[in-house]
């Protein structure tokens, strides 16, 4: 084969991956573009959490000149690639299914699918339970003579912050059913380190949530019971193959 059949193939998988891109970053500027116009309002609803418990005579504040203009528009932003996301995983899944296996497909998109809805399910989580019970708290601990007031922009920064480390925490589950099926760890190994997973959920909790122990410890306690539930799950996946494959082997009378 000469250098400029082996080319070929080169360019077109680039010229693919190219167009998957400008798909990806196209349906990510649609999406931006139709919320753009309720920017404000999208913000206020991420505010929420917080302007719900602020005194009566206090609110959010804004430092920078333009952060009343651009931290709306900046949310709004980051709130388009995850609302496309799906699209955007759609995307990398068509520009690398055609270089996997029958059995890797089958596997790789329940993976897809699920890291995707537990990633949703850990920012709601994150919204609608832990943001009111710690923004509840630390509005009334605040010293007596204190206004309780924050940056718009350093509250995006917080819930940004709040909502990916509770978003990957979510895929805990997925990455113990993984570990199963692959024969890297089996579900009696994964339960025997149980004291090491919560020190090590505390350890993450640490390290992905800001500085204080009650977000920590509302991301750690998570963390270990969805380690308990993709253990339960491991059990009953590899009890279903093993029964697949016992029916399999049996032969017919």
């Amino acid at each position: 084969m000469s250098d400029a059949d082996r080319e070929l193939p080169f360019i077109s998988h680039l010229l693919e991956l190219r167009t998957r891109l400008l798909r990806i970053v196209g349906g990510i500027l649609l999406v931006f573009v139709a919320m753009s116009p309720f920017a404000n309002p999208i913000y206020s609803a991420l505010a929420g959490p917080l302007t719900r418990h602020m005194p009566a005579n206090s609110s959010m504040i804004a430092i920078d000149v333009l952060s009343p203009f651009l931290t709306p528009l900046k949310f709004t932003l980051i709130l388009a690639v995850f609302v496309t996301m799906p699209w955007v995983l759609y995307q990398v899944w068509a520009f690398v299914a055609p270089g996997l296996y029958q059995r890797e497909k089958r596997m790789a998109i329940p993976v897809l699918l699920s890291s995707t809805i537990l990633f949703y399910c850990g920012m709601a989580f994150a919204y609608f339970l832990i943001m009111p019970i710690f923004f509840g708290f630390i509005t009334t601990t605040a010293p007596e003579g204190v206004a309780v007031m924050t940056d718009i922009n350093r509250y995006l920064d917080f819930v940004m912050t709040i909502f990916f480390a509770f978003g990957v925490a979510f895929e805990v589950p997925v990455a113990t059913v993984i570990l199963a099926l692959l024969g890297i760890l089996s579900p009696e190994a994964m339960a025997a380190k149980r004291p090491y997973i919560i020190v090590g959920a505390f350890v993450i909790g640490m390290l992905l949530t800001p500085p204080d122990v009650i977000s920590q410890t509302l991301l750690a306690i998570p963390i270990w019971m969805l380690f308990e539930v993709g253990i339960f799950i491991s059990r009953l996946l590899l009890r279903r193959r093993a029964t697949q494959s016992a029916a399999a082997s049996t032969p017919e009378p």
